[in-house]
This record gives structure tokens, sequence and C-alpha cells, in this order.
């Protein structure tokens, strides 16, 4: 065997301190643990060792050579100084990886080909030849590395990333990488002296279970490997890679005619379940496993005890947060239920995510899922598991239900299929929620700085938790939005597009409600009888609707017989959302009309002989948006845009105006000098779903004074 030379293993981040147990377990000697990686000294023997039986590095990297750079042609001149005929033949493909940062390297592309420059100069000198790039299916791979203006080039004697087993040729939905899996059953005290059963409960396509049993059955995750990195070196010693091959096979054949353990994979899809199936018998240990559809949440435990395993879904994207919370509340239950005497370990996309569990684990690690960081949970299930909760976890569900059994029975009375149940009647449960027919959108309103944001987010995803237990909703129709104050155009802008949308009912009208895409859904429920109090007002009437939004008051006014609707607004994308809520309600005529247009500068251009009956002014508290000449805040400006709006008004005509401010003051003074008064008409305007925050808007019918 050759002497000892130097190796760098790399590996995910937060895989490292297994790495280095492991490495030192394979026969590497002077390990020494950094980010990413381990360095370690090895002879050709110990280093096919652990290019066949690593579980968690991605790469071994042969060192051969390092070199102080100043510019970036040191780069060539060190590369091509080195002896690479010793270690490639001058036609091998090769790639190279280049990775670090120096004033002289532009980007990791250009340090890549300085590398290649080097190469390619030492064969064209010492063989007259040189070897060509591959980026699909190189003979060689050569990884460098600048950092501290220190270069090293190493040899990859791996290959393909060594998390490439072999065995999954199909994956399934955002699946684990295999050296991740390897590490999460090691943590959960998998090991090649397991002999209790192994169950995950949202296997997909297996990878926890394949990666656990082939710890147990000592399969070396190399070995039906058919390409490996020191294939095409130089220096490659096959007798030596050929004593590996036999050892492991002989360690893998042997486990499988002694040992009996078992592995039981449920998921709720058929398709990741064959998948799996397929994956297990690649790897040569289907006897070994137990594949069953079956809900997390329902199934029961083998008739053996054991350790389940297992990584639930994230809930990472919108519209997934609530579905997510609940599968976690009725996911531990069913563990607490079923699951006694188990040992439980769980991979969370978030720590709060485990809290819904309602079980007390013993020891917590962090981990990387890609970009994503992630916690694994040890739970000992042997021991007593008394559920915690909160001691105020009542108060909640109680006004849930007293709410619900109130409104629900007004709201049907009132002939709509839409309204607030809940709107932070408890404080330390900030949010509001709204009925959508059988949909419920939660509202998140921003925590005070006094209330650190962990808190918050529990108290969020016990009001979920309580809404679900306590009213007759599905998780699959729960949506969850953040509220802050937003500024410009912020409040009109589009948010992640899911498209969840719904018909709903507002006495003798229909509207299209988006419960997901944007900050509000399309319909104002606060104004619900401002709006009714238009429609009394429009028959035979014409009628101005600015800042339109979704024209849901245009809607109302047209189907109230008003002679002529003209409805403006800035956004494009919301008067195409109001002709869509003018269809639903079988309103086409001509009269009818839809101008895309800055409200006040709108305004000011109309001839003065333009007049209105009903003026249905709902301006934003606030907005600097692009498209308009000025900002706008109602507070500032309401007495000029009330004096715009008048120009327009016929002599006994009417202005419906309103607003969202808190503490809005309204200038009477500023109004009367430009001959207007206004009726302070907030209080009959707020209906009972609302009665709670009286200051949740404000209404004044003005005129002209006498």
């Amino acid at each position: 065997m050759t002497k000892p030379a130097s190796y760098f293993a790399t590996c995910a981040k937060g895989l490292e301190p297994l790495l280095f147990d492991e490495l030192q377990q394979l026969g590497g000697t002077d390990v020494r643990q950094t980010i990413a990686g381990c360095s370690f000294s090895a002879d050709t023997l110990t280093a096919y060792r652990i290019c066949m039986w690593t579980r968690l590095a991605s790469r071994v990297l042969l060192l051969l050579g390092q070199h102080h750079i100043d510019e970036a042609q040191d780069i060539v001149k060190a590369v091509s100084a080195f002896p690479w005929e010793e270690h490639m033949q001058p036609e091998a493909a090769m790639i190279v990886d280049f990775s670090g940062s120096h004033p002289a390297i532009r980007h990791t592309r250009f340090g890549a080909q300085l590398v290649k420059d080097g190469v390619v100069d030492r064969f064209r000198e010492v063989a007259g030849k040189r070897p060509n790039v591959s980026r699909d299916d190189p003979d060689i791979r050569i990884t460098a590395r600048l950092s501290k203006d220190i270069l090293t080039w190493y040899l990859d004697l791996s290959g393909e990333s060594l998390h490439r087993r072999g065995y999954r040729l199909r994956k399934g939905l955002a699946p684990l990488r295999e050296t991740l899996a390897a590490a999460i059953a090691i943590r959960s005290g998998i090991s090649a002296e397991t002999d209790t059963a192994v169950a995950d409960l949202f296997c997909g396509s297996g990878t926890l279970l394949l990666e656990s049993a082939m710890i147990r059955y000592q399969r070396a995750p190399g070995l039906r490997r058919d390409r490996w990195g020191f294939h095409h070196w130089l220096q490659h010693e096959q007798s030596a890679w050929q004593q590996i091959q036999t050892e492991a096979e002989t360690i893998f054949e042997q486990a499988k005619a002694e040992l009996t353990t078992h592995f039981y994979g449920y998921d709720v899809d058929a398709d990741m379940l064959a998948i799996a199936k397929e994956n297990a018998e690649r790897l040569e240990l289907a006897d070994a496993f137990t594949w069953q559809q079956g809900d997390a949440t329902e199934v029961a435990a083998p008739a053996e005890q054991g350790v389940v395993i297992s990584n639930p879904p994230y809930g990472e994207r919108l519209g997934e947060e609530i579905e997510t919370l609940l599968l976690y509340r009725r996911f531990g239950q069913n563990i607490r239920a079923h699951f006694q005497n188990w040992q439980l370990n769980i991979l969370a996309g978030d720590e709060s995510l485990l809290k819904r569990l309602k079980l007390r684990s013993h020891k917590k690690y962090k981990l990387y899922n890609g970009a994503l960081d992630v916690v694994l949970a040890l739970y000992d299930m042997t021991k007593e598991q008394a559920e915690f909760t909160e001691s105020k976890s009542d108060d909640i569900s109680n006004r849930l239900k007293k709410n619900y059994k109130k409104l629900e029975k007004w709201a049907a009375q009132e002939g709509v299929s839409c309204w607030r149940l809940y709107d932070a009647d408890l404080p330390e449960y900030n949010a509001a929620v709204d009925v959508y027919n059988d949909y419920l959108m939660i509202q998140e309103y921003a925590a005070p700085d006094d209330i650190p944001p962990a808190v918050a987010k529990d108290r969020l995803w016990h009001l979920i938790d309580s809404l679900h237990q306590a009213l007759p909703f599905e998780a699959n129709k729960m949506t969850l939005k953040v509220r802050q104050r937003q500024s410009g155009k912020q409040q009109y802008e589009k948010q992640e597009q899911l498209n969840w949308t719904t018909i709903v009912n507002e006495y003798d009208a229909q509207f299209e409600v988006n419960l997901t895409d944007y900050l509000d859904a399309g319909l104002f429920l606060d104004h619900r009888w401002v709006r009714r109090e238009l429609a009394k007002h429009s028959a035979g009437k014409s009628v101005l609707n600015l800042f339109a939004y979704t024209c849901s008051a245009s809607v109302h006014a047209a189907l109230a017989g008003a002679k002529e609707v003209i409805s403006v607004d800035l956004s494009r994308t919301y008067l195409e959302w109001g002709a869509r809520n003018f269809a639903l309600n079988n309103l086409r005529k001509a009269e009818f009309q839809m101008i895309q247009a800055d409200c006040v500068q709108w305004l000011r251009d109309q001839p003065p002989q333009q007049r209105f009956d009903l003026i249905f002014l709902d301006p934003p508290t606030f907005s600097n948006s692009k498209r308009m000449e000025d900002s706008f805040d109602v507070q500032r400006d309401h007495v000029q845009l009330l004096k715009l709006a008048a120009r327009l008004l016929t002599d006994n005509g009417v202005v419906f105006f309103s607003n969202n401010k808190r503490k809005f003051k309204l200038d009477e003074e500023g109004l009367a000098s430009i001959g207007l008064i206004a009726e302070d008409c907030t209080k009959a305007s707020i209906p009972p779903d609302f009665a709670r925050n009286k200051g949740i808007h404000n209404f004044y019918k003005v005129r002209f004074l006498d």
C-alpha cells in the first residue's frame, strides 16, 4: 500500500460532527472537522474503504497541491508546474470544479478556466497533447479551492456525488438527499445493532427507511456503483479496490442471512409506495420491507415495538401552513394513542410545528435540508408523555363557538355568505377570521414589538388549532395571511398565486373573492351596509364610483336600477375583476362604464357639465403609487378631494365618503369653506360582525350647504 496521503471529505452543512466520527471509524487518521467537511489522512486502501462505506460524505478528495496566489495568472503558473502526468492521461476528459474568492477572480467560472488552462499547459509541454473538457461524462474531476490567497487543488476520487447510491431512479416529491437521510437515521439511533422494527409514517419514496435498512444490514452505500473518480487515476490500485469490494459484498450477504429486522413504510400516495418498493428491490432488501397505504394520523403501530423515523411535510409554500399545522396536531394525537413504548424521531421545518405534536422531546439537532433550516427532534414514548396545554386554551375555543353560533344565524337571516367571525376579541390572539361560504380566511395582525415572534406564532397556531377543533371548517379550506401597515400600492399587490376563489352572496348581489393571491379578498366586508345604503338611493340615478376597487359598490347601484354607473380605478387588474363581478350579476349595459385612471387626476380633468346624483368615494388611507402624480393622504387631502368630487355633483346630489383611517378627523370647517356639509353616519354603517371594532371605518354623507 502507498504511504498515507492527505484527503478532504465534503459534506452538507450540519453533518460535520457525524462525518468526523465516521471517518475515524473507517480508519482515517488525523481527522479534523471544518465547515462542510473534514480533512484526514489515509493510505490508498483506507481511502477506498471510505469511498465505499461513507454514508455522509458527498465527495472524497485527494489533496494534490497548494500554492500562494497574488494575481490570476499565478493560478495558471502554479497548476502548470504540477506533474499532472503522474495522475491522468493527456487524452483524458476532465472537468474542473472551482470555489472561493479573490480580488483577481471575477467569478468561479473564470477560476475554473484558469485551473484548466494550467493543466492544459502542462500536458502541451510534457506530452504535446491536451486533455478535453467534458461536463457530462468526465474521466477525471479536479476540484480547486481558493481561500485566503491559498489555492488548493484535489483529485476527486468519487466521480459522481456519493449521495447517488444507485437505487433511486425515480424520485418522490421533495425527496431527502440520501446523505441527509443517513444522518437522520444515525441521529435517531439506527445502527448495525438495531434489532427493533423501524417505521416511517410519511415514507414517500422510502429514502429514510432505505438508508436505515442499509445501516442495519451493513450494505455499503457504494456497493453497486460502477463508476468512480479513481478509475482513470494513474495511481489507482485495482487490487486494493477489489479487496474493498469483496469485503463489502461478504459483510452484506452475511447480514442478510442472519438478520430479520423489519421496516414498515406508510404513505397516503400509492404511487410513492410503488417507487419505494422498486428502490428496496434495487437494494436487494425487498424482503425486509412492508409497504402499506395509510394516513399517518390514523395508522396503527406494527405488533412489535421499535423506532418511528419520519419527515412530515414542512408547509413552506403559501396555502399549506394550516393543513401542515393541523396535520402535526393529529399526528401527535395518533402517536400518543398507538405508538406508546416506541422511539419517535421527527424532522420538521420549524420548531413551532413540533409544538403542535404536544409531546416533549429529549434531544434536538439542527440540520439543513438543502437551503432549508430543519430540526430533528427525538421523543421517548416509553416514558409518560403528559400532554402539555395552555391554561387559556379553552378561552379562545369558547369565544369562537360563541361568535359562530350568533353570527352564522345572523348572516343567514341577513342574506350574506361572507362575514367576520373573529377580530382580535382576545388580545393575545391578534388576528381576524372571515367566513367566505365554507372557507375561512385568517389574517394575522403584525405582533407588537414587545411580543417575541415565537410567542406570536405559537398563539396564532393555537388559534388555528382551535378553529379546526371548534368549528365545521376543513383544514384545506383555511388560508392564512399576515396583515401589517402597507404603503403605496402594497395593499393591492399580488401575493403568491394559488387562485383560491369562490362566489359569495351579499344580499341580491354575487361577487368573486380570491382568498389567497392578494392582501384583500376583493370585497371589504365592513362596508357591507355602506354599499346597501348606496343601493337604496340609486334607482334612476347616475352614480360615480371612485377608487372602485373590484366595483362591488357599482354592482349594488346597478342592481338597484341606477340609470348610469361609472367606475374609476387606477388598477386594470381590479377593473377586470369588476367586469367579472358585473357579468356574474348579468349586468352588461353600455351605461356601466369602467375607466382606468388616477382618480384625483380624472376628477380634475372632467368638464363641469358632467354631473352625478351619487358619488361613492372610498379612497385609500395613503397611496404613493408610481402611476400617480402625487402621494395621497386621506387626512391631509380629504377636503381637496371632496371639493373636486363636488364639482361633478348635481345640486341635490350626495357624496358617500368613507375611509379606513384610524382616528380620522373630518375637517368640518374646511368643508364649510367650500360650501359642503357632512353627516356622520359611521355608527349606523357598521354591521354586527364588526361591532367590536368601532374604528373599522368612517362614513359620511356629504352635501351642498343650503
